[in-house]
């Protein structure tokens, strides 16, 4: 039997058009499209899923419970890119024993992490 595998991830908000917008304008993932009205966007494997739920407020009020980590091999790049479109920091890109972390706040107010792992950590992880 084939074990699970962790392919995607729905984000609900009650915009979720500002927010696919955010996500596609500050990380540049590989492919954004509609399926069965969810707003999808690539990351490598990962499909992060956007739709909009009336059980969910404006803004996130435990944006630590969950995490989105996304894994960059520039984080300098992707931090200035985010930087363009105005991003908010959380913490602002930092480097943590040879790897870089920096954490942002999207427009729901979740944590969205960009990291770039040394080799030394990657190695670590497998």
């Amino acid at each position: 039997m084939r074990r699970p595998s962790l392919g995607s991830l729905l984000l609900a908000s009650t915009d979720p058009e500002r927010l696919r917008a955010w996500y596609a304008t500050a990380l540049d993932p590989e492919d954004v499209s509609d399926v069965n009205g969810y707003r999808i966007l690539k990351f490598g494997e990962f499909f992060l899923l956007i739709d909009t739920r009336d059980d969910v407020a404006d803004k996130n009020p435990e944006p630590g419970r969950v995490i989105l980590n996304f894994d960059v091999d520039d984080a300098q790049a992707v931090a200035a890119r985010m930087e363009k479109v105005g991003v908010t920091w959380l913490a602002e890109l930092e480097d943590r024993d040879g790897s870089l972390f920096a954490t942002a706040i999207d427009p729901d107010g979740n944590y969205v992490q960009i990291i770039q792992l040394s080799e030394e950590h990657r190695k670590g992880m497998q």
